[in-house]
């Protein structure tokens, strides 16, 4: 849709070279789940004479295995005590409940992102440069900075071809503001065709909405998190906080089955917060991904880069081990798939 969309606007000239437009589309690293990309990144890569370079190939391998261990590791790990906790949670307690969805937000994370990771790097071994498609979103402050790092190459596209289209905010606040909710909303049933997905779409307008009125939408563009320091001050720690929390909320109607066993979830875990069968072994991977995603916050995923090539090497094969440890243990398919 974006090939023919840059063409109809003439912001791409359409190629006559039917091999590369058929590579194009049908670029199997990222054909499934994305990264989404578009055909002015993509397609000039297929048309130009390419050799493999080694640092480049490195640096795919690297990113395979980072993808593997998030998925393998974390995401299939979780995938057992979420399922539970999501198929049982009449009869669980409330602080079981919000394990359970804290487990959800890192499962679905490890298991897109880790996805991501992969077609990036297989990518890369065909001297192929993808985008980035995540950029640590639960260290995000805010409901904004967590879509421009979270699954970027989709909000991006629904930014410039039905956000931008529509008038964007260049039509007056009432105009922008039913703008908004139209991407999200929009963005919602992109995952499928029930309830559950338009609500987790109307959570997050609701939460970007306060953002955009009060102008503070575009805070948080160039800076990560305790840019020059090594931990957050007190605000940061509250804003990450309060911005997981909504996000795992609407993470309870993204993953339910119903927007009733959504409702009666999020019920269970405010009306009945005790802690007596809660899983935590959950909490243990939870913890694994976001400390690595703290450590590497300042560089882009696209690299991930150590001040210390040995500390670099013993990392990977920890990961590499890891994975090869993990792997035939509750193997399930990629959530996104479905999509």
């Amino acid at each position: 849709m974006s090939y023919s969309l840059d063409i109809f606007r003439k912001k791409l000239d359409p190629t006559k070279d039917f091999i590369s437009f058929a590579s194009f589309v049908s670029f199997f690293p990222q054909l499934v789940a994305g990264p989404i990309e578009r055909a002015s990144n993509l397609l000039p890569q297929i048309l130009n004479k390419r050799e493999f370079k080694y640092q480049q190939g490195v640096q795919g391998l690297k990113l395979i295995a980072w993808g593997m261990f998030k998925k393998v590791v974390i995401a299939d790990s979780l995938a057992p005590i979420v399922d539970d906790i999501f198929l049982n949670y009449h009869h669980l307690d409330g602080g079981t409940l919000a394990l359970g969805a804290v487990c959800f937000a890192f499962q679905i994370y490890g298991d897109f992102s880790g996805y991501s990771d992969i077609a990036i790097g297989t990518a890369k071994l065909f001297g192929i440069e993808l985008k980035s498609n995540f950029k640590f979103p639960y260290l995000s402050r805010d409901i904004a900075e967590f879509w421009r790092r979270w699954h970027i190459s989709l909000s991006t596209w629904f930014r410039d071809y039905l956000y931008i289209p529509l008038g964007g905010s260049r039509k007056g606040k009432w105009l922008s503001l039913r703008n908004i909710f139209v991407i999200f909303l929009v963005s919602g049933f992109w995952h499928g065709a029930n309830w559950t997905f338009i609500i987790w779409g109307g959570i997050h307008a609701m939460m970007y909405v306060p953002l955009f009125i009060a102008g503070t939408n575009r805070k948080h563009i160039t800076d990560v998190v305790a840019q020059d320091r090594w931990f957050p001050k007190i605000k940061e720690i509250v804003q990450i906080g309060m911005t997981f929390f909504f996000v795992t909320i609407a993470w309870v109607f993204f993953r339910s089955e119903s927007v009733t066993d959504s409702v009666n979830f999020i019920v269970r875990i405010f009306s009945d917060f005790e802690i007596l069968s809660i899983k935590k072994s959950g909490l243990y991977y939870c913890l694994v991904l976001f400390s690595i995603d703290w450590f590497l916050r300042r560089d882009e995923r696209m690299e991930l880069k150590f001040k210390s090539k040995l500390l670099e090497n013993l990392f990977y094969l920890i990961i590499v081990a890891f994975v090869i440890a993990y792997f035939d243990n509750n193997l399930s398919e990629f959530i996104y798939f479905q999509f």
